[in-house]
């Protein structure tokens, strides 16, 4: 009898189902996603060896870039290699604390991800509308006490989540339907009311989402009356097509975690598997697309890669 209501209380694996009714597509599905998530590693990691090589790079958007790149290859490298394996492999089991680190990768960097979008738009915000400003209010020091504000934040905010998921008895399925150990659908395998969890999650998400999305609308509207004030046309035109393409990525991000959390406080009637592709999207699209935006957009980043690969830059 011990050992059973042990087994129920904490148990050793779960079984992740993937995507719901399209489970004879999951080898077609890993092919773009793991075309996705080698873009990821391969762009991400170009901008940390560039900018690490490069001295003249070692600027504030350069930096907090650096920051971002780090944060998505984190998050890409949490879920996609288990993902595939779950897609190609058909390995469904995940052992209980794997799960529950997956869980903590997932929810508090991309907390650490929204910051750093957070922190690159007010620092496009000081460059534009403040450019003799620019290297006094943003020194080397205040750029490191911005990011490790940003990765505490995350860090503070999500570390409750494994440790309540730990306390809660499980003794219904031990199926996950999803692709992986995302938070909410952990906690309805619990066999005890987890409504102050849920309330738990969704208010730290709710909060650190609006704030951060209120100030880089904040930031950008300011860009955007300092940039139709430039006298020069071209300039004008420049600013717009940097901060055009950074508010794009900003927008999947936001858009699809807004989904996500529509979906779970009120989107009952959604198909799971709309759902579930969304929550993948939330966590492949933005790691995929920022060192494309960022990095192949930006020409000091673009020049040197190219200079290194020994193509004559025009």
């Amino acid at each position: 009898m011990g050992p059973a209501n042990k087994s129920q209380t904490s148990p050793d694996t779960f079984l992740l189902m993937g995507i719901p009714g399209l489970e004879h597509l999951h080898i077609w599905i890993g092919i773009p996603f793991c075309s996705m998530y080698m873009v990821a590693v391969v762009g991400n990691v170009t901008i940390l060896a560039v900018v690490r090589a490069e001295r003249s790079l070692h600027e504030p958007m350069f930096l907090f870039l650096c920051m971002l790149s780090v944060t998505d290859l984190v998050l890409s490298t949490s879920t996609l290699p288990r993902m595939l394996c779950l897609f190609w492999l058909g390995a469904r089991d995940i052992a209980f604390d794997a799960c529950l680190a997956q869980m903590f990768f997932i929810h508090s960097f991309t907390a650490m991800e929204s910051g750093f979008f957070l922190a690159m738009a007010f620092d496009r915000y000081v460059a534009i509308c403040h450019p003799l400003h620019h290297t006094t209010i943003l020194t080397h020091a205040r750029i490191a006490k911005m990011g490790a504000s940003v990765v505490l934040r995350g860090v503070a905010f999500f570390s409750p989540h494994p440790i309540l998921l730990r306390q809660l008895p499980y003794c219904r399925t031990r199926v996950i339907t999803h692709t992986y150990c995302e938070f909410m659908a952990v906690v309805k395998l619990a066999c005890v009311d987890t409504g102050a969890t849920k309330r738990y999650s969704l208010s730290v998400a709710s909060v650190i989402g609006s704030c951060d999305g209120f100030f880089i609308a904040v930031s950008y509207a300011l860009i955007l009356r300092a940039v139709f004030h430039l006298p020069s046309q071209e300039a004008s035109f420049k600013a717009l097509g940097t901060c055009g393409s950074h508010v794009c990525v900003i927008l999947v991000f936001y858009s699809t975690a807004v989904f996500t959390f529509l979906t779970h406080r009120f989107g009952r009637n959604v198909a799971p598997q709309i759902h579930i592709f969304i929550a993948n999207m939330y966590l492949l699209v933005p790691p995929f697309l920022n060192p494309i935006v960022y990095g192949i957009r930006t020409k000091k980043i673009r020049d040197h890669v190219l200079s290194s690969l020994k193509v004559k830059v025009t």
